[in-house]
């Protein structure tokens, strides 16, 4: 499992860059500054749910299972959150109606919160 979750921060953060170098340069013309700025959000969170990941592929403070539970809630809410406001913010030049997808952007958010509270949690109680 830990190189798994070490692998996925390798591709969240590799893509982070490459995303983040396209919004600085190939987007800053094309799109409205709101559409770069929430970009450029989705490009934030990326990376920083990546460098979560690196951490929680290197610690050894936490059971497998709980390691598990806490990658699948950061993987899957970078992927709703990040990605659904990526899609969003390119809308204008893909031309593409992708309003019903602005639903996965809270979701993938509380997904994250949901997994740095089981870390916390499970930090915790590993402590007592």
């Amino acid at each position: 499992m830990n190189k798994t979750i070490l692998i996925t921060a390798g591709f969240l953060g590799l893509t982070a860059v490459v995303l983040g170098a396209l919004g600085a340069h190939a987007l800053a013309e094309k799109l409205p500054p709101a559409a770069l700025k929430s970009f450029s959000t989705g490009v934030e969170y990326q990376m920083y749910h990546a460098l979560f990941l690196l951490f929680l592929g290197s610690t050894d403070r936490l059971l497998i299972k709980h390691k598990k539970a806490i990658f699948w809630l950061i993987f899957t809410g970078v992927i709703c959150f990040s990605f659904s406001i990526y899609g969003l913010s390119t809308q204008p030049l893909s031309g593409l109606e992708l309003g019903s997808i602005a639903l996965l952007t809270p979701l993938g958010g509380l997904l994250m919160i949901s997994g740095w509270g089981l870390l916390i949690y499970r930090v915790f109680r590993s402590l007592t």
